[in-house]
């Protein structure tokens, strides 16, 4: 018998169910790698926060290995790609009850293709966002 699947797909599709059932607005914390596909504008310290829920994303998949949906961003839809590995935490953003996970090890991983994810230096300066939109951050 071969090693059991990890959990963590599992937990995050739990925690997002529960999150709509009462109400809240469910949110995940993702460690952007070079297997992430999300706007870079948006990612501060190598990490993003982004609202999964019902009313801020059409066809979200949440699967055992990506977590893929499309949202919009400054009126522009965009479709996300999220490997399940990357998530970092998932919580309500009502009253931040939801669960964090070990991503320690992202830091020093490569993406599925083998090669490290570009240095910040490599990448172009993205266009920073408008002032006066809300701005989101993890509170530990």
């Amino acid at each position: 018998m071969g090693e059991p699947t990890s959990t963590k797909p599992y937990l995050l599709r739990a925690i997002y169910e529960w999150c709509v059932d009462n109400g809240f607005t469910p949110y995940i914390a993702v460690v952007v790698n070079g297997a992430t596909r999300v706007p870079m504008e948006y990612v501060r310290e190598g990490e993003i926060v982004l609202n999964i829920g019902p009313l801020a994303t059409s066809r979200l998949q949440m699967g055992n290995e990506m977590i893929e949906c499309t949202a919009r961003f400054a009126g522009a839809a965009m479709d996300l790609a999220i490997p399940v590995g990357t998530v970092a935490a998932i919580y309500a953003r009502e009253n931040g009850q939801g669960m964090s996970f070990d991503t320690a090890a992202l830091a020093a991983t490569t993406d599925e293709g083998g090669t490290a994810p570009p240095a910040d230096g490599d990448r172009p300066d993205p266009p920073r966002p408008t002032p006066g939109k809300p701005a989101l951050r993890r509170v530990k």
